[in-house]
């Protein structure tokens, strides 16, 4: 299978010696060593290569113009030090199950398509999805434009740089209205696989999800000099907030997370000025989601009073709860069913996730659908993410079946 030559290839781009982990930021040299590689798979499979006005990049099987396409497909980028399949895997699946498909000499009766999202993760620009987002009109052209890396790039100046043109993003309802259904493969960001003991699993949802910005602002001084009870310090309210998310989402069953900091003047022997905080908070459900952020904003303010520290608070990005569509779900777990019985039985396990993904940004345009391949681990975004080979097999060929199933009818 060629899923293994592929998945080598890929292997050593982007990725750090130092952490073991990958570093494929969008826009950047390995951005554009991972593009390289998705454009030389389309062409050495005789599809028809493009890349969109948003930066995501497409390969053909079939006439794009017909209708009606199923589409497959993730991303190639990763989040500082992440591991090696979040993303990848689904993008290098979908080649090799095109390929498996070739090899059993299936006839498409539809438009099939392998798509690279691009800067999905957000590690640059600090927010997720943005071909996608830009794409179906979920971020305006105005917000796009304001988006800027941590030097002060902004995200117009790094598509320039990369030899895109940043005047041309925005919605593409044209390009959406080709769809007829869209599946996503992914590494599986958790361990119910493995506890079932099944390699490939069907997405059911994907929970709401946010990230806010905590900005709080106390006053600069000497930390040698200034007595504890002079002091305003931002760190402390800070500190106290991040207990107050850990103790919100363990009530309410949800998680929550300040993974992110910046300081002002962040130096060693200065009390800050300035610490802002990102949370990423998510539940099963939006009242779930809405009284742990409530809750956590609530105990900030009441630490930030305490210590005479100011404190905004700014939601950057959110996303509501994702049925994936029904319809295409059930014909996923009938496409993968075991036995040939009751075709309303459900024969696959379905999965909700608390993770974000294109599938999800695009489910309000078009048919969309997840896979997950088992993680024994449930490690991810991390350099111990992991799948084993047969399990990507595995996913490769539960892949190649519901293409057939969709695309071959």
């Amino acid at each position: 299978m060629s899923f293994h030559r592929m998945w080598t290839e890929l292997l050593p781009v982007g990725r750090s010696s130092a952490s073991g982990g990958y570093r494929r930021f969008a826009w950047t040299g390995a951005d554009a060593e991972c593009r390289a590689w998705f454009r030389e798979q389309a062409e050495s499979r005789g599809l028809a290569y493009e890349a969109d006005r948003n930066g995501n990049q497409w390969a053909w099987l079939g006439d794009p113009a017909a209708g009606d396409a199923v589409v497959t497909g993730s991303h190639l980028d990763s989040v500082p030090d992440g591991g090696a399949f979040d993303g990848p895997l689904g993008v290098v699946s979908s080649f090799a199950a095109l390929d498996e498909l070739r090899d059993r000499g299936a006839r498409f009766t539809k438009p099939l398509a392998v798509v690279n999202f691009g800067d999905e993760e957000g590690a640059r620009f600090g927010l997720a999805c943005v071909g996608s987002r830009l794409t179906a009109g979920h971020l305006t052209v105005e917000q796009a434009h304001r988006l800027t890396d941590a030097d002060g790039v902004t995200l117009p100046k790094a598509m320039e740089a990369a030899g895109y043109d940043p005047e041309a993003i925005g919605p593409d309802p044209e390009r959406l209205a080709r769809i007829g259904a869209f599946v996503e493969l992914h590494v599986e960001q958790g361990r119910a696989l493995d506890l079932t003991g099944d390699a490939v699993g069907v997405a059911g949802a994907i929970w709401p999800h946010g990230r806010w910005r905590f900005d709080f602002r106390g006053e600069a001084n000497h930390a040698g000099t200034t007595r504890l009870v002079d002091r305003h310090d931002p760190m402390l309210s800070y500190a106290e907030t991040v207990l107050a998310a850990r103790r919100e989402a363990a009530l309410a069953g949800a998680v929550a997370t300040f993974g992110k900091i910046a300081v002002e003047p962040n130096g060693v022997n200065a009390i800050p000025s300035l610490v802002r905080g990102w949370l990423d908070s998510r539940a099963a459900d939006q009242p779930t989601l809405d009284t742990v952020v409530t809750g956590i904003e609530k105990a900030a303010r009441e630490y930030a009073a305490a210590h005479g520290v100011d404190l905004d608070v700014v939601r950057e990005s959110f996303t509501p709860v994702v049925e994936f569509d029904h319809a295409l779900r059930d014909e996923l777990a009938r496409i993968l069913g075991r036995d040939g019985g009751n075709t309303r039985e459900i024969r696959v396990p379905v999965l909700g996730t608390g993770a974000g993904h294109d599938a999800g940004i695009l489910s309000g345009s078009v048919p969309t659908a997840m896979l997950f391949v088992r993680n024994p681990t449930g490690v991810s975004h991390s350099p111990a993410e992991f799948a084993a080979e047969d399990d990507c097999v595995a996913g490769v060929r539960a892949l190649a079946d519901v293409l057939e199933g969709l695309a071959c009818t």
